[in-house]
């Protein structure tokens, strides 16, 4: 194996140490006063989101039904949009649930970050948050939220 094939490695390896002491001693020295929710809601979003995925169907037919029972529209309209409005809102609650999924993983970082300040981000997916959900469970410490419906208004 070539020595300069390896050197990316080890900077990499390196910088990641570094990364990993810097943020060890912020936490070391953090004030009391410290919020821990971005990281919160970071870890949230990444053990959720599989439910999510899980329940697309479910959550996609209820849509679906709400609206088919909502909307005025003819009969033939009605029946023309069951089958591919289930299909299409199933596919977009899938992808979406992905989408909390890795933004659980983006916020990581500056959640650890943002751990010893009292300072957060806000949401980069607040869908999360706003949207009604089948399974929606608030604690101190960790909201069990899912089965969330990203294709209705969040208010």
């Amino acid at each position: 194996m070539n020595p300069l094939s390896r050197a990316p490695r080890r900077l990499v390896a390196r910088l990641a140490l570094v990364g990993a002491l810097f943020a060890l001693v912020f936490m070391i020295s953090s004030p009391v006063s410290a919020s821990p929710e971005t990281l919160k809601r970071s870890i949230e979003n990444m053990t959720l989101w599989p439910f999510d995925a899980a329940l697309s169907p479910v959550v996609a037919g209820k849509t679906v039904y709400q609206n088919m029972r909502d909307i005025d529209d003819s009969t033939a309209v009605r029946v023309g949009y069951a089958v591919p409005g289930f299909v299409w809102v199933t596919f977009v609650q899938s992808f979406a649930s992905v989408l909390r999924g890795v933004t659980g993983v983006m916020e990581f970082l500056p959640g650890l970050g943002l751990l010893p300040f009292e300072a957060d981000l806000d949401p980069i997916f607040d869908m999360a948050e706003e949207n009604e959900a089948l399974v929606d469970l608030e604690t101190p410490v960790y909201d069990v939220r899912f089965g969330i419906s990203y294709t209705s208004a969040g208010y």
